[in-house]
């Protein structure tokens, strides 16, 4: 099958999902075709079944803002003619379901049905979405998609109560590719980040304020004060300076260690003993699922999809947004007994482990076997 995937190419966890879901499917044999403004963080091209096409605006100065949806559509169109796609797969409702119906519409002119499955992640139902401006938009642009899937049931309920959505919505989780993590490293080279007494407590984001940035570092504050830790900050975004000073006002700077963005996740998770996510909302939580297969117990807020990741009292605790006390006490709970630590490690790889990309990529590929049967209906 040919399949074109239109994404972010960040290291938001929509980009990656999306990335890697075109990586698992080209090595099924499938021929994929990401479709964006440049080549995905993830995304390797040393793979016969992979092909990137990039999305160029050409600047105009009559626009104030550039019509990123204008250049992508017709880019679709292009893609679609030139390379025989059957199916079009759009992760993010805006743009990227409005320019993908938009194609599908400039297509259909010429006698061309593709079908268009969107899978919404988040922030384009829960931040953008409910604003006033974009709403119309987003209602239609799910509604015109021809199959609609969501990360987590809480991002599908939300989307059914935000939107007058007659689209059925089916729930394919994110995943996670846990063959990569088998070769897991012999020596995770602790003694880089942190002396052998200390316990090492990470976070990784994009640094937004729903990430709840300086309550990760009042977290860890609380830790610290009971036993000997080091904090690892990864990511880059406009809370990162307020953390910065947050940190020296508290007098823990010297503990707190920021790595900004970094490709060696793996490596920082393998030498990790805890994972802090204290979001105020999250579609479903990959950055918890990615420590999980790296056997790293998560202490979290309960909102969105988290979880339905991260299981109370068995791979980490859940908090109510805003409860440091809460998380610090249950992050002490797991750090203070190693035999205690170590049976959380064990939950985490266990349970991540049920989110393997093996059983999620044929839940996609029945979704493109099903739009499939919509263009032939379309056709004859």
């Amino acid at each position: 099958m040919k399949i074109a995937i239109v994404c972010y190419p960040t290291f938001g966890g929509s980009g990656v999902v999306a990335t890697e879901l075109g990586i698992a499917l080209a090595n099924s044999g499938h021929e994929v075709h990401f479709v964006t403004y440049k080549q995905p963080v993830r995304l390797e091209l040393l793979n016969n079944n992979i092909f990137f096409h990039e999305v160029n605006v050409p600047e105009y100065a009559l626009f104030q803002y550039q019509p990123y949806e204008l250049a992508l559509s017709s880019k679709l169109v292009d893609t679609v003619k030139l390379h025989k796609i059957d199916v079009l797969h759009v992760h993010y409702a805006i743009p990227h379901a409005y320019a993908g119906y938009m194609a599908k519409k400039m297509l259909q002119e010429e006698g061309i049905f593709i079908p268009m499955i969107t899978t919404l992640h988040g922030t384009d139902i829960t931040l953008v979405g409910k604003h006033p401006f974009y709403k119309p938009a987003v209602t239609f642009s799910i509604n015109k998609s021809d199959i609609v899937t969501s990360v987590s049931d809480n991002l599908k309920e939300a989307t059914l109560n935000l939107f007058n959505i007659e689209n059925e919505i089916e729930v394919i989780p994110n995943f996670i590719d846990t063959s990569k993590y088998r070769n897991t490293f012999t020596d995770c080279q602790r003694s880089l980040m942190a002396n052998e007494d200390e316990k090492i407590i990470t976070h990784i984001s994009n640094f937004r304020k729903v990430k709840r940035i300086p309550d990760v570092v009042k977290i860890f504050n609380e830790i610290q004060k009971k036993l000997p830790a080091k904090l690892i900050m990864v990511g880059e975004g406009p809370e990162k300076e307020k953390a910065e000073a947050l940190c020296e006002e508290l007098g823990i700077a010297d503990r707190v260690v920021f790595l900004g963005n970094s490709n060696q996740i793996d490596k920082i998770l393998c030498f990790s003993d805890l994972f802090l996510l204290p979001s105020e909302s999250e579609s479903f939580g990959l950055a918890a699922l990615e420590a999980m297969i790296n056997r790293v117990p998560v202490i979290s807020s309960n909102t969105g999809g988290i979880p339905e990741v991260n299981i109370e009292g068995v791979t980490g605790y859940l908090s109510d947004v805003g409860n440091v006390d809460e998380m610090a006490k249950n992050a002490i709970k797991i750090l203070e007994d190693d035999a205690v630590l170590e049976v959380f490690k064990k939950n985490a790889v266990e349970n991540a482990n049920r989110f393997d990309i093996k059983r999620i990529l044929p839940l996609y590929e029945a979704v493109y076997e099903k739009a499939l049967q919509f263009r032939f209906k379309n056709m004859h």
